[in-house]
């Protein structure tokens, strides 16, 4: 097992605002989403990133699916997923993944996974058989894949890329400051080459990042402008909420108002689109910027 980095464990959690409260998962739309998942043994960043849209989402009959397990190589230090040493990957899995999303009718749909290091090929050959499964069952599904970090394995990138996915997304998560305290088996300047990368692929691209991790509003503009000069085209930015007292306190609760005016600024910056909120996370929303 993977060890996290140390946090202040004595530090109280900051209670959360108002306008952090979200409903109960709820619905007969909701209960037959959690059905297809469980019925199919499918993951979904959902369940395993504690997202608090999901009640929202699967409400309306979407979800997030997380391919390739549900344990990372990763350590960061913010995320809720668990670390460790993966098992084995299924390769019946990308057959289910296009079941389940033909049986849900997706109009648009969110493939995201967990870190393989361990992998000679990053999971990529998974990656692409389920956007080519996917997309012959469901010609009309549009697909948005959130890809991990390939650690400059660019051959593996392009592969992963290159399945037929109309947008392909990587998350930078945090400013450039915090990168070693938040992301510390990543790199900056890596994570802004592989969304170059795909930009000249010739994807659609976008990246999230999360704010009340101690970062300033100079530092948010900074990565913007980073994010354009590596060909971003979407950028999602929402409120870094404390998994577990194992992780990362929340150093401050980000005013709705903050997240309006870095929409403001990120639209006048030349991103095509950018969904800012507390509650926004990297799929939510996903299909208004198709």
């Amino acid at each position: 097992m993977i060890d996290l980095p140390i946090v202040n464990k004595k530090e109280e959690r900051k209670r959360k605002p108002d306008w952090l409260r979200v409903k109960l998962p709820m619905g007969e739309t909701y209960r037959n989403v959690r059905s297809i998942v469980d019925e199919y043994k499918l993951h979904t960043i959902c369940q395993s990133g504690h997202c608090p849209n999901m009640g929202e989402c699967w409400g309306a009959g979407t979800a997030t699916f997380m391919i390739l397990g549900n344990t990372c190589t990763r350590s960061c230090s913010f995320c809720a997923v668990k670390t460790g040493r993966p098992n084995e990957y299924d390769e019946d899995e990308p057959r289910r993944v296009g079941e389940a999303i033909e049986l849900m009718q997706v109009k648009h749909a969110v493939i995201t996974s967990v870190n393989r290091d361990e992998l000679k090929d990053r999971g990529a050959a998974i990656w692409h058989a389920t956007v080519r499964d996917v997309k012959q069952r469901s010609p009309n599904t549009t697909i948005e894949t959130l890809i991990p970090d390939v650690r400059g394995n660019w051959e593996a990138l392009e592969v992963m890329i290159s399945a037929g996915q109309e947008v392909v997304s990587h998350n930078m998560e945090t400013v450039k400051r915090l990168y070693r305290k938040v992301r510390p088996q990543a790199k900056y300047e890596r994570s802004l080459e592989q969304i170059q990368r795909t930009k000249d692929y010739g994807k659609r691209t976008k990246s999230g990042i999360m704010v009340g991790l101690g970062e300033t509003d100079e530092e948010v503009f900074d990565i913007m402008d980073d994010l354009i000069a590596h060909g971003c085209d979407v950028l999602t930015i929402g409120q870094y909420l404390q998994p577990t007292k194992l992780h990362l306190n929340v150093e401050k609760f980000v005013h709705p108002d903050t997240f309006a005016m870095y929409k403001t600024i990120g639209l006048e910056k030349g991103f095509d689109y950018v969904e800012s909120g507390p509650l926004v996370r990297s799929s939510y929303h996903a299909e208004r910027h198709i």
